[in-house]
Order: structure tokens, then C-alpha cells, then sequence
């Protein structure tokens, strides 16, 4: 009887390991040690679209890990795109209130992007995009929102935890709940289904 691979995240992401759990996979993190803001400078210089951004993230870091350890390793990364531009984490809580200000009534695309590397080399690969609309919130609802939510909101690329109060900026999302808050979980949990890391 073989040995099922280990599975092993490349990311110190909390949200990303919670789902992994939650959903019964048995793995280890490490961290990936990925320069994403040089690189992906260097992808926006060449004007590779946010979609592409997110997938070439997700390679670098499944890549990396997996040249050190055996096993599947599971890279992961978002991007946010608004009329066309990548959004970047916000550095501040003014500049986290100036994007959710440029959000507010618009719809924005997210990009979830999953890598699953073995021996150095990506064998699998999906994006997700799904597309939210922000509802036209107050501003005094927006004063409230950025108080409670504090420095939580520059963790995300969005400023919103969609599983939290994120959720109330929002008047229609299509896609995937999962690939929201950071990984498309069930085509993740396919591929380690067919490598025979999960249990059928």
C-alpha cells in the first residue's frame, strides 16, 4: 500500500490554514519567503493582467517550498481589481478607507489563485474570480465599520473579512465563498482527492 503524499500550505496565512482544517486535510505550513511586491512590480511593468498576477504569486510560492520539502505543496495568492487596477493591501486605515471610498457602489473582481507544486515543478492550477458589488454605505457607516474592524482590514486586499462584519458592505456577490476568503477550496480538495491525500 503506498503512502498518501504529504500536503504542506506555503503560506502563514490563518484563513487559508482554517479552511484546510476545517475541511479535514492533514498538512504542515511553511513559509514561502516569496519577494511578491518585486515581483509583482515586475509583472505589472510587463502588463500582465490581475488574474494572471495572482496565479504567477501562487507558482512562486508552491515552486519555492516544494524544492524543499516532499510532498504536494499548495501555493496561494488574491489579487483585487477595480475598473481595471490591481489593488494592493492597504498600508494604512486612511488608505483603507480611500479604497473602500473608491468601492463603494462599484463592483470589483477577486482573484483567487491556488498552485499545487511537487519536487519543484507546479502539477496543478486554478483561478477563481468571483465579483462583488459594495452596497452605497454611509459615510457614518464607514466611520463605524473602519473602528471595529481596525487593523484587521490591512490583512485583506479588499479590506473586508467577508466571514465578519465584511460582510454588510456587500449588495450582491457571484462566485465562490471560498475563493473570497482566499483559496477555492473544493477544486483544491478535488486534486488532493485524485493524488490520494484525502480519502475518497
Amino acid at each position: 500500500m503506498t503512502m498518501a503524499p504529504t500536503v504542506t500550505l506555503a503560506s502563514q496565512s490563518a484563513i487559508r490554514a482554517e479552511l484546510l482544517r476545517n475541511a479535514g486535510v492533514a498538512f504542515e505550513t511553511a513559509s514561502a519567503g516569496v519577494d511578491e511586491d518585486a515581483l509583482k512590480a515586475g509583472l505589472l511593468a510587463e502588463g500582465v493582467p490581475p488574474r494572471d498576477i495572482a496565479d504567477a504569486l501562487a507558482e512562486a510560492k508552491a515552486v519555492k517550498v516544494s524544492r524543499k520539502r516532499p510532498g504536494l505543496v499548495i501555493g496561494a495568492d488574491s489579487t483585487m481589481e477595480l475598473a481595471g487596477q490591481l489593488y494592493d493591501k492597504p498600508a494604512s486605515l486612511d488608505e483603507a478607507r480611500a479604497h473602500l471610498l473608491a468601492m463603494r457602489g462599484q463592483v470589483h473582481r477577486l482573484h483567487s489563485a491556488a498552485v499545487i507544486a511537487e519536487s519543484g515543478a507546479p502539477v496543478w492550477r486554478h483561478v477563481s474570480t468571483v465579483k462583488l458589488t459594495l452596497r452605497a454605505f454611509s459615510d457614518d457607516f464607514l466611520d463605524r465599520y473602519i473602528a471595529s474592524e481596525g487593523d484587521t482590514l490591512l490583512t485583506s486586499v479588499g479590506c473586508y473579512r467577508f466571514e465578519g462584519l465584511g460582510a454588510q458592505l456587500f449588495s450582491q456577490v457571484e462566485g465562490d465563498y471560498f475563493s473570497i476568503l482566499g483559496l477555492p477550496l473544493l477544486q483544491v480538495l478535488d486534486f488532493l482527492r485524485v493524488r490520494e491525500a484525502l480519502t475518497a
